[in-house]
């Protein structure tokens, strides 16, 4: 994709403005601001989080903010939803190959499937179809296939966010646990694992349910609207990004604060 971006959108996109092709570098344009728009989306998701105050039980007036991000489980979800489609994909492949086209997957000679159940699970290019065509009356089909492809991945990546919760010991227990084996309790609050954890799952919960909601309607959206890289991509992307800028401001915070990095170590 990356070459893809590199070799051929960026001519392509100039060579449609100086040849007056208004529907080309309409596309173009539109795969620009998609990309833009999902990911100043995703960029402003990830930095909105909850801060669980907390303090050091032995030492007095010290404390800090545990944060959970509103996507809480990252693009984990996203990711496992898109290797999900694509070994369904794979799967109809062969089965079309062994017995013919079928119920679950029909594939022309380029392997882009064109009926059965696959076919519900492929975004089409809302974006670029209405370009292309000048109208938004494309029929009932893009549009249904379009509605199917955001419902898979939403409900997709909600599942797959809980389980990676329960899995990765980012349920409200595991947390609890490793709070308290760091000193640290919530301040006006017994030093009681079974408190910390209510009081966890009332943020753990929505935040898995919502984070996951919200990464899989970005990534699906990408892709409808034929942003420049797939939208699993874009978020990764986000996520890399914004974990850098993480570090580094608290590396800058641990620098400026002498105290609290000689308490810390």
């Amino acid at each position: 994709m990356g070459v893809w971006l590199r070799d051929i959108f960026v001519p392509a996109l100039f060579q449609s403005l100086a040849a007056a092709d208004i529907t080309t570098a309409g596309i173009k344009i539109a795969a620009l601001l998609s990309t833009v728009v999902v990911f100043v989306i995703a960029v402003y998701a990830q930095a909105m989080k909850i801060e669980i105050p907390l303090s050091f039980g032995m030492v007095r007036g010290h404390g800090i903010r545990w944060p959970l991000s509103f996507i809480y489980t990252s693009n984990i979800p996203v990711i496992l939803v898109s290797a999900l489609i694509a070994n369904l994909q794979l799967w109809g492949s062969l089965l079309q190959n062994w017995i013919g086209p079928n119920w679950f997957g029909a594939f022309d000679a380029n392997g882009q499937a064109i009926g059965g159940f696959i076919y519900w699970l492929q975004p089409p290019d809302l974006l670029r179809t209405i370009i292309t065509r000048h109208t938004a009356f494309l029929g009932w089909t893009p549009y249904m296939q379009a509605m199917s492809y955001i419902f898979f991945m939403v409900v997709g990546s909600v599942i797959f966010s809980i389980f990676w919760v329960q899995s990765a010991g980012m349920d409200a227990k595991s947390l609890s646990k490793q709070i308290l084996s760091s000193g640290l309790q919530i301040p006006g609050f017994r030093k009681d694992e079974r408190i910390l954890e209510s009081i966890l799952s009332r943020y753990i919960w929505p935040l898995t349910i919502m984070g996951a909601i919200s990464v899989g309607f970005l990534a699906a959206l990408a892709d409808l609207t034929g942003a420049l890289s797939r939208g699993t991509g874009i978020l990764l992307t986000v996520m890399i990004v914004y974990k850098l800028y993480e570090d580094i401001a608290k590396q800058h915070a641990m620098d400026m604060n002498p105290m609290m990095r000689k308490f810390i170590s």
